[in-house]
Formats: structure tokens, sequence, C-alpha cells
């Protein structure tokens, strides 16, 4: 037995290697520019002095902020440069004394040109990533580590895998679904091992993001949606242009990435239902272990399809203010492509979990009740 487990450990830790070498090499992508930046840098500083200071009698902040600072970072790091910082809401920053900033700089005629970019977040989003991780592995434990673990591969593959992938031109639905395949199956083995469950897990979530975008595809093809009607679609057809990548298939891909964390989390929690209720009744079969696993889904769709409409209008709640605001007509509500692409995300995500239960539960009545393999 034990020989049996470091054999697996050894197979599966060279595999990983041989998975991240393959990524360095698949990420050894030449890019097209499409912006030069030549001579330009975005780096660390210190507001060292607020020359003049853009707070009005009335209290509100209007133009610009003229600050002192010393670069950390780079090729000039420790000058002290002259920077303006503005007022926007999407640029600059509200400087004092002592804050850390990132300055864009630039070199013109050997002088040092500088403008503060943003608050230096660094080290406050590190420090959210990390409590967030440090409560699922206090709660969780063990399988709270596993999911931290599944979690960090899943973001590999979305950044490593998937957008490589999509820029060299591969299908971006293609490319969604064998991302969905590889994370779902590393994902669910490091929480329950290779077992029936795991398989059953497998099984249900793979056929229902993919029956998640089938269903994309058919909202849109009735209602004449498609990957050109987003809202920033003048910026694509110039990426489109100048790269190799399938913008008209974006927004379907994203759909299937976006419905495959809930569809994972109906198709393991019915599969680990299935598999307790079997460990506690052997005797049950594989038309007794499937009405379970369709009554555990039915209590479990209502929930999960309201999280998925609702994270996708509450992605929307801009445009929604504006149509309340502005008191549009219901015409044209209903025929906005915003609104429609909205519908499209949610519903087709909503359509992958619900059809995942009767998936699920019929590969787990298959599998448990089978004894295809062993827990």
């Amino acid at each position: 037995m034990l020989n049996k487990n470091f054999l697996r450990r050894g197979c599966l830790v060279i595999t990983g290697i041989l998975f991240l070498i393959f990524l360095m090499q698949y990420n050894k992508i030449e890019k097209t520019e499409l912006l030069s930046t030549e001579g330009r840098t975005f780096e660390k500083a210190v507001v060292t002095e607020v020359i003049s200071d853009n707070l009005t009698e009335n209290g509100n902040r209007v133009g610009n902020q003229t600050v002192r600072l010393r670069l950390c970072s780079g090729k000039f790091k420790n000058e002290k440069v002259e920077a303006i910082s503005s007022s926007s809401y999407l640029f600059g920053a509200t400087c004092k004394k002592g804050m850390k900033v990132i300055a864009l700089v630039s070199e013109s005629q050997g002088e040092v040109i500088a403008s503060v970019y943003s608050a230096d977040r660094e080290f406050s989003l590190y420090f959210m990533i990390a409590v967030f991780l440090l409560v699922i592995i206090l709660i969780g434990g063990k399988k709270g580590a596993a999911s931290v673990m599944g979690l960090g591969f899943t973001i590999v593959c979305v950044l490593f895998l998937f957008l490589p992938m999509i820029y060299r031109g591969v299908s971006p639905i293609f490319s969604a679904v064998v991302v969905a395949v590889i994370t779902t199956v590393v994902t669910i083995y490091l929480i329950s091992g290779i077992s029936v469950k795991s398989l059953t897990a497998i099984s249900g979530t793979v056929t229902g993001v993919v029956m998640a975008v089938i269903f994309a595809g058919i909202f849109g093809k009735v209602t004449q949606i498609t990957g050109y009607n987003v809202s920033d679609i003048e910026e694509l057809i110039y990426l489109e242009e100048k790269t190799a990548i399938k913008i008209n298939e974006l927004l379907f891909a994203g759909i299937l990435i976006a419905s495959l964390g809930a569809v994972m989390d109906v198709g393991m929690s019915i599969a680990s239902t299935l598999q307790e209720i079997y460990s506690r009744r052997p005797d049950l079969g594989m038309w007794d272990l499937f009405k379970s696993g369709m009554n555990v889904g039915k209590d479990m769709m209502g929930t999960m399809s309201n999280t998925l409409i609702l994270a996708f209008a509450g992605g929307s709640l801009n445009t929604l203010v504006f149509i309340f605001a502005y008191n549009y007509s219901y015409h044209q509500i209903i025929n906005m492509y915003s609104i429609g692409i909205e519908l499209m995300q949610g519903i087709s995500a909503s359509m992958g979990v619900i059809l995942t239960v009767p998936f699920t539960s019929l590969a787990g009545a298959f599998f448990i009740s089978g004894k295809v393999l062993k827990k």
C-alpha cells in the first residue's frame, strides 16, 4: 500500500512538473505591440511633500495636486521628482506626506517627468487575499487547504493556459472547455482523491458546463445576440485586427468559465450525498440512488440559480441604475443588447446548474451502485 501511494504521488509530482514546463514554454509568445510604452514605466514612490493642494473651501477637490515624490524603484530609484496628482475618480490619488503611491515615470531630454497613477494598493490587496485564504484553511482544515490548492491551480490555468490559447488563435470556447475539464479534474481530485465520488462529480460538472455554453449558443441564435454586441466592441475589433484572437466567441467562453464554480459545487454536493447514502444503505439500487440525487438537486436548483442570476445582476448594477434613473421605456429596455447579454449569461449558467443535477445523479447511480471503483 505504501509503495502504491509513493508511486502515485511520484507520478503526480512528475506530471505537475511537466505541466509547469509546458506552461512556461507555451507562454513564450511574441505579442503584437498595440500601444507604444517605450520610455514609460510605472514605479513605486513615496510622497515627501505636498507642494500645492487642490482642496477648496467647501471641502471638494478640484484640479490637480502638485507633490514631490521619492522614487523607490526603477532606473531613477531614490531620486526626488515633482509630480502632478489628478483628482479623477479613476486616476491619481489624494496625496499626503508619507503616502505610498505608484508613479508614471518617463524621461524627456534628460528630464524626469512623473505623475501619480494611483495609491500603492499592493500590500493591501495581498493582505485581504491572505485573510481570505487563511479563513478557508482554518474553517475547512485539510479540505480547506485542498480547496486553496485547487483555487491556485485554477488561477494558473486561466492566466497561463486559457489566455495564451486565446491569444494564439485557438477557439475561446474550445479553450474554455479544456480549462474547465482540467481544473475540474484537478480540483475534485485534490478534495476527494480517486474515487467513485470524484468520477461522479467530474462527469456531472463537465456535462453541466458544456450544456451551459450550448444553451448560450442557442439563446444567442434565437435572440440574434453575438459576441460582437458587447459594449467595448470597438476596442475588441481593433484587437482582432492586430492579433489572432477570435473575439466573437469570447462572450460564450466567458459564460462557460463563469458557470464552472457553481456547476462544480452542485456536482460535488450531489456526488458526496449519493456516496454517503450508499455507504449506509448498500442495498439501494441505481433507480433509488438516482431519485435520491434528484431530490437533493431539486433543493439546490433554486438557491444556485438565484446565486448566478444575482451575481450577473450585481455585475450590471450600473446599467440598471441608469435605466431606472433615466426612466427608459419597456420596449427600449427589453431590446437593449446589454440586458439581453445579462439575461443570456444568467439563464445559461443557471441552465448548466439545473442540467447538472440529472446528469450527476445518473452518473452517481451508475458508478456508485455499480461499484466501478472502490472508494
